[in-house]
This record gives structure tokens, sequence and C-alpha cells, in this order.
């Protein structure tokens, strides 16, 4: 269907890294670079001539100016060599299209994901490099590291291993790594930038004006972002010769880098509308396009967009992405070009207004991508019913390859656009949008590490606009991804300042939520009397707002902080008073639940005649409420009480008893949290946290 926001076929080959056949394969010259290149990974280093063993992974590195083939020689090399690393081929960008380096903890999330290895949301870049480096000991790898800033960004991640090569893509020289020698990047030499012409142009001009063809790669000085450009303008005009083109480039009269003179000169050959599209794309987040991120910068038909990218691919504008789905990059070298026409040609305004669309075109389809995860709700579907064809999926699973291929881009413009501060509004349904997506598809565990990025991007935005109902929800869901990768510390910290921003927001389900957590970091940091005295005043919170069952689950809170402190009369009472409120609430798992905790106690203080009296009760209420688990967890617990009052005989029979019970293992059964939601809202845009409070 032509009107689906993903293509339906081959999208089961997501995430295929095969390299292409050879028969494919086309790099162009740089054989005399690609030689010492290979020779350079064989070169004894000065450790090695020192007599000294290599302690870390020899880095090749290929320097020059964007556009002249680097990563393609780099590629080439990976693509040579790759047997020899039986581990395989890790890659990372370590800048942003618009040349700001990217953090070392992003590149270290990434290598991590592609090594199989846990990232924990919220650890450092120290930590994650490290743990990058110690992956990599025993392995056989090699990393491409593309459009490196500093020689810290390599240093960084370097593995602690000789096993393992680094090529490195670099503007210049890595001063600070050791033993490097760069392989600097001119143009290509005759014969391949007459071959690169051909590819675009066809032979024939080229066969027929030899001299006319080598004066066009003098012009563009041999480099390969010209030359393709150049070949571009000669494809689409084929009764065009390549004398002509050449004359043009030396009638302009202008001085300057040969690829803005050829950028000038195809630039201006294409349409106005065109042009503009043109333009607008130096708007996409991280230079990855897509039909619908042309289509909104543009304000055309997705259709239309799709064919004019096709049209700006065979001009030389944009390369295509190897993908399942239609994906586009623009060339690194064209975006300072492509960002100064935008500047002299278009008014701030416009190009607010083709960000906002974009945006909200992402916005769109995020809520596209959850609704379809939820088709048993009929508000979702009503929702899917009223979107147009264009932003609909046709699955599930469709919906996920499209999150999952186009998360880099849609992380990219949550960053972009949080970091704007003119759309503030669309940056914060973007976030929500994504936040829900991503949890809707990969779940809050597996997706940890990229909602905690989100989680401080909101953070941001909130305390820029004074919103402190979403300043306390973003700590909330920041503290929480703290806990439970084991930092309470730091997420005590952050539960107090969502506190303090519920407070300030007259936010009173944040502020009892963020009460309850602190008690909670309090106890598993060993602090049972300050947990108490937090799950008091969350208690007290609760029934001032007559929030009965809460009230009772907090009861069964501060029965368990007492019971940490051996406080067991203190804790008996908290547990009754739980019971008590979950019968009022006719919570009949609960109740249950909460008998076998008080039985559990009873026993801890020395009262077996009484724990026995209140397990046999809480065996009556998980029998009504059907939980099996806890009845045979309960049985088991009987056996051991009539073993410690001497009756081992109908020990036994409580044994058998819960042996014989159905279904699952019968272990220790903790009591379950539940979740709970908080809503912040704010110029009516909501911001969900969906989080899981601390275990006791």
């Amino acid at each position: 269907m032509t009107d689906q926001a993903v293509d339906t076929v081959g999208v089961e080959a997501a995430g295929d890294d095969r390299a292409p056949a050879a028969k494919d394969h086309q790099f162009l010259g740089r054989t005399r670079e690609l030689k010492e290149l290979r020779l350079d990974i064989e070169r004894a280093g000065l450790d090695t001539l020192a007599g000294r063993k290599v302690p870390r992974a020899r880095v090749l590195l290929i320097a020059g100016r964007p556009g002249f083939g680097r990563t393609a020689l780099a590629e080439e090399l990976v693509r040579q060599v790759a047997h020899r690393y039986r581990d395989g081929v890790l890659r990372a960008r370590l800048s942003e299209p618009d040349g700001t380096p990217v953090p070392t903890e992003r590149t270290a999330r990434a290598l991590l994901t592609a090594l199989d290895l846990p990232a924990p949301a919220g650890a450092d870049e120290d930590e994650l490099g490290q743990t990058v480096r110690e992956g990599l000991t025993g392995r056989r790898s090699l990393l491409l590291l593309d459009d490196v800033v500093a020689a810290e960004q390599v240093d960084a991640l370097l593995p602690d291993t000789a096993d393992c090569l680094v090529v490195a893509v670099s503007q210049g020289p890595l001063t600070g790594i050791a033993d490097v020698r760069p392989c600097t990047l001119g143009g290509l030499d005759t014969t391949s930038a007459l071959e690169l012409i051909t590819r675009y142009a066809g032979s024939v001009r080229i066969t027929v004006d030899p001299r006319a063809a080598e004066a066009l790669v003098m012009e563009c000085a041999g480099h390969p972002g010209a030359l393709v450009l150049a070949g571009g303008w000669l494809a689409a005009r084929p009764k065009a010769a390549v004398a002509d083109l050449a004359k043009q480039l030396r009638a302009g009269g202008e001085d300057g880098p040969a690829l803005a003179r050829v950028f000038r000169l195809a630039y201006t050959g294409v349409p106005d509308a065109a042009r503009r599209m043109l333009r607008l794309l130096s708007l996409a987040p991280a230079g990855l396009v897509d039909p619908h991120i042309a289509s909104a910068l543009a304000g055309c038909s997705v259709e239309d967009a799709r064919r004019a990218l096709d049209d700006f691919v065979a001009l030389g504008f944009l390369r295509r992405v190897p993908s399942p789905l239609p994906q586009y990059e623009v060339p690194g070298c064209l975006l300072p070009l492509l960002r100064t026409r935008t500047e002299s040609e278009d008014r701030p305004a416009e190009l607010q207004l083709a960000r906002a669309r974009m945006l909200e075109r992402t916005v769109r389809l995020l809520q596209s991508c959850r609704a379809i995860t939820e088709t048993d709700s009929l508000q979702s579907r009503e929702k899917l019913a009223a979107l147009p064809g264009t932003l609909r999926f046709p699955s599930p699973r469709a919906a996920e390859d499209w999150l999952r291929i186009r998360q880099p881009a849609l992380l990219a413009a949550a960053r972009l656009a949080a970091a704007d501060g003119e759309l503030d509004t669309l940056a914060r349904r973007l976030m929500a949008a994504l936040v829900r997506a991503l949890v809707a598809h990969f779940g809050t565990r597996a997706a940890a590490p990229e909602l905690y990025g989100i989680h401080q991007l909101v953070l941001a935005v909130a305390e820029r606009r004074d919103l402190p109902r979403e300043e306390a929800a973003a700590l909330l869901n920041l503290a929480d991804l703290d806990a439970g990768t084991g930092r309470i510390t730091e997420a005590l910290v952050r539960y107090r300042a969502a506190l303090d921003a519920g407070r300030r927001g007259n936010d009173a389900f944040a502020t009892g939520r963020a009460t309850e957590s602190v008690g909670g970091a309090h106890q598993e940091l060993g602090d049972h009397d300050r947990a108490a005295d937090w799950y008091g005043r969350a208690l007290a919170q609760r029934l001032a707002r007559d929030e009965h069952a809460d009230a009772a689950r907090l009861y069964g809170r501060i029965a368990s902080a007492h019971t940490g402190a051996g406080r067991y009369g203190e804790a008996q009472r908290n547990w009754r008073a739980a019971v008590a409120g979950h019968r009022r609430t006719g919570d009949v798992a609960a109740h249950a639940r909460a008998l076998s905790e008080l039985a559990r106690v009873q026993e801890y203080a020395g009262r077996p005649e009484e724990a026995l009296r209140t397990c046999e009760e809480a065996v009556e209420w998980a029998r009504r409420a059907q939980d099996t688990r806890l009845r045979a967890e309960l049985q088991l617990r009987l056996a051991d009480t009539l073993e410690h009052l001497g009756d081992p005989a109908a020990a036994r029979l409580h044994r058998a008893a819960a042996e014989r019970m159905p279904g699952e293992e019968h272990e220790e059964y903790a009591e379950d949290t539940g979740e709970n939601t908080v809503e912040a809202k704010s110029d009516g845009d909501p911001y969900e946290i969906r989080s899981a409070l601390i275990a006791d």
C-alpha cells in the first residue's frame, strides 16, 4: 500500500549488517593509501621496538576534509581486513552533522548495545567507557570511529588489548594518542575521478571528449564530492557536453573550494520548489531524512517528497542509507553549504514553521506507532481510524521496526527540540510521545537508557519554562531509573527534589508519590527509622485525601520498616491496620498478603501460636483470592510453624498440600507494591510517569 508509513517488504531484514556482495562493491582508487594502511596494521610500534608488550589496540587514522572520501576509504579498509577479526566490526559516529562532538556516554552506550552488554541507565561516561573496554577484553574486534573531533573521544574507548584494531576518521591529526601516523587524503587520481563521473553521466561523453573530461576533473580538484555533483549535473542534462560544464565552472570567475563552486552551479540548476526542499533538508535531525521528514519540512505530499529525494540522490545531493525503509542522508560536506543558503534565502519565521511541521509530523507518527499496540482499546482504534493513511502502520511489527530504525533520528529530534527554546510545547509533546512509544514496544527495562536521556531533556525544558509539575514528573522518572540500577543515593537526591517541585506546583499526587519514594530510598539504604518516618508522612497525605487503598498499602510499608528495625510490636500494629484497610476496600488478594506478612512478623516476635492462627486465616483469604502461589507459600510456612510447635505429622500434611498445588514454583512471595501513575499537565500537554515504587 503506497499510503502506509512503512514499506512492509523486507522489514524482517532490519539490522542485517552483512557486507554487500562483491559484484555490488564499487570503491574507486586509493590503492596507495589502502596499501599503506594495511601495512600499518602490522608495523611494529614503539612499545614492540622497546621490548614491551603492546598495552592497547593499534589505531589507524584516516585524515582529510569532509567530502574527500574519508569514510568510504575507512569502510573499504574494514571490508578488506574484517575477516581477521572474528568478533566482528563495531561502528560509531563521534560528531553530529554540525560538527558538535557526540558525548562519550552516548557513543559508549551504542557500542555496548552492539556488544549485547548491559549499559545501566544514568551511568556516567567514565563508567561506560570502562565497561566498553572491559567488554572488548578477550575479543578480536574492529572499531570504526567516524568523524572524530578530538583524541579524547578515541582514548576513552580504546580497547586495552592488541587483538583489536581501531580505524579512526578525522579532519586532522589526533595528538595525544601514541604511535599514530595519519593517512592524509587529497583528491582522487584522474582515472578514478573519470570513472566516478562516468557512473553518473555514462561513458559516451567522457569517451568522446577525454580532454574536456580531464579538464573537468582539474576544475573539481579531484574532490569526490564535487565530482559526484558534476556527474549528477551531466546526468540531468543528457544533451550537454562535458566541455559545457567545465566551461561554466571556469566562466563563473569565482575563487574558493571546488566543492563550493560545483555545488553553486548544480544548485542553481534545480527548480525553485526543489531548491527550497533541498535547503530545508539541512534541518533534518542527525542529517537523516525520510519521505515523512521531507514532506513535513517542505509542506508537500509524502509521495512527492519521496520522488524528490530520489531525484536528489541522482543529482548527488543525497545518499541512500542502507535500510529496509526509505532513508537518506545529507552528505556532511554539503550541510554547511545548504545551511548558508538557508540563512540567506529563507526567513527565520519560515524555518521555524518548517521545524514545527517536522516535529508535529513526528509526534503524530509516534502516536500512531504507540496506538497500533493498543488495538484492544476502542479509543485507540478510533484514534487510528482518524489518522490519514500515510500515518498508519500496517501492523505492530511494522511500527516496531520503524521505531527501531528511526530511533537515532527520533532521539536527535528530541535533543534538537529541547535545545531550540522556541518550540517547547512541541518539544514536550514529542518527548512524551517518544517515551510512550518506546515503552509500548520495548518495555521500560529495555528502553531505560533512552528513557533516561529523554527524561533529562524534559527536566531541562521544565526548568527553563518553570513548569514544576513536569519537573516533578521528570525527577521522579529519573530517580526511579537511578534506583533500578542500584544508585539509591542519587535516587534519594532526586526524590527530594521532586518533592520540592511537586509542592511548588501544588501537585498532591506527585508530592505523595515523592514522599513515599523518599521513604523507600531510605529503607533501601538501611535507614529504617527515616523510612518509617517518611512512610508515615505519605500515609498522612493519603488519609487526608481519603485514598484508602494507598493508605492500606502504606501501613504495610511502615510495618516493613519497623520489621527491619526489629520493632516487631509496631510492625504487628501496622500490619493489622493494613489488613483492616484492605478488608475495607475489598481487595481480597492484598488482604491475604497482609495477613501472611503479619504471620511472618509474629513468628519473628516468638509468638508461633498466633502466627499459626494468622497463617490459617491468610490461607483462607488466599483461597478466596484464587492466589495459588500465595496459598502454596503459606502452606509451607504453616508446615514450618507446626514443626516448631512439635507437630511433624501436621507439618507433613501441609507440605504435601503445597506440593500438590499446580502451576507455580513454591518460593517466597514478596509484597506486590503495584504501579502508580502520576500525570502532570501543563498547557494541556500531559507528561505521564509510569514507574514501580521501590520494593520493600
